[in-house]
Order: C-alpha cells, then structure tokens, then sequence
C-alpha cells in the first residue's frame, strides 16, 4: 500500500495486488510511488481548478449584481436577481430574501429562487430561531434542519428537499432590513468564503434599497 500525498497532504492509498504471493522489488515499489505521486499531483490540480473556477464565478456574480444596483430602481427586480445569482454561483438548491415589515412586524418574503409555493406559503416565520438570529447582525448556519431546533418546519424542509440553511443580515447604516438565505440539497458546512460572498450580496441588497429610498425622497 503507497500513500498518495500531495505535498504534505495524504489524499488516499493506492494498492498493488497480485493474485500469486509476491515479493515486490525495489523497482517495483519506485514505479508505483511515481503513479502514485502523478495521482496526487492530478488530485491537487483538480482542486486548484475548482477553487478557481468558485472564486470567478463569486466575482462574476457579484459584477452583475453591482451593475443592476447601480442601473435599476426596481428593488424587487434587483433582488430576484441576487438570489438567483447566489443559487447558480454557490451550485445550490435555492435562496431566498426577506425583509422586516415594520409596521407589520413580519418578516415578508420579497425574492426567491429554485424554492416552490408550497414551501414559499408554508406559514409564518417569526419563530424561527436561525432568522431572529441573523437579524441581531450575524451570519447563522443550519447543518441538518431536520435536528436544529433553531430552525422551523422541519417536515415541510424534508418535502421540499433542504438540508441546510445559511442565513445573513441585510444591513443599512448599522440597522438591519432583513434577512438573505440560501439553501442546499445535501448537509453542508459553509466555509468562510461563501459566507463572504453572501454577505457581500446582502450589502449589494442594502444598497438597492437605499437607492430606491433615496428616489422615492427626490420624487
């Protein structure tokens, strides 16, 4: 058995096996070292790839969505286009947008991709933990919606196939209009850049609001 590493990194074993006893030779066993280091090399390439191709994909997402803000007044049009822009550059199921009513006292939903209208219409959300959460300012993660209790509707989650669940603030001037999430298929740990990235999104829907705040005020 030969470790494939990449530099101080162990991927995985590569195995000989004969169907006689053997012993191998010294030859034998630098061969295979040499296939082994190939693997790993390919492996590690592999993943350089796709982390490059992840970080093109934030910033491409994140140009389009800074033109929109920059070119449209429209803020339901300019967030549709966010969640829609973090479903594809993230590659997961769906995202969401929802913003506090004041008078109301609801947080209503504004914006949302690859979610159905059952689930969009499956009841109110002020129970939920994980929203509350991210209203006081902060990102929350949700691993397994079907164990955490800070999330609600866990049957209604497992129909509509979630797994996990990010959410961020929305923030303007220190005060926070809402909440953005996004939603896998499978369980998933978020790493720190794509809770970067959607953060980022959130302050390019903040800015959209202001936006159409300030016109309002100028017409």
């Amino acid at each position: 058995a030969l470790f494939a590493a990449g530099l101080s990194l162990i991927f995985g074993v590569m195995r000989l096996v004969t169907a006689e006893p053997r012993e191998f030779t010294m030859e034998e066993v630098d061969f295979a070292c040499a296939v082994a280091e190939l693997g790993a090399s390919a492996i590690n390439n592999a993943k350089l790839y796709e982390e490059r191709t992840k970080e093109l994909n934030f910033l491409k997402g994140l140009l389009e969505v800074s033109k929109a803000v920059n070119s449209a007044l429209d803020v339901k049009k300019v967030l549709h286009l966010l969640v829609k822009t973090a479903t594809t550059a993230l590659d997961i199921k769906a995202a969401a947008v929802r913003l506090l009513d004041e008078k109301r006292q609801k947080m209503e939903l504004v914006a949302s991709y690859g979610l159905s209208d059952r689930y969009m219409t499956k009841g109110p959300v002020g129970a939920d933990r994980s929203i509350t959460e991210a209203m006081m300012g902060k990102a929350v993660s949700i691993y397994d919606v079907a164990l955490d209790d800070r999330a609600t509707y866990p049957q209604e989650s497992l129909e509509e196939g979630i797994k996990s669940i990010l959410s961020v603030p929305i923030a303007l001037k220190g005060k926070v209009l809402g909440v953005m999430r996004i939603y896998t298929s499978e369980p998933r740990d978020f790493s720190e850049d794509e809770i970067t990235f959607l953060s980022s999104l959130a302050e390019q829907a903040a800015l959209a609001i202001e936006n159409a705040r300030m016109y309002q005020k100028l017409k």
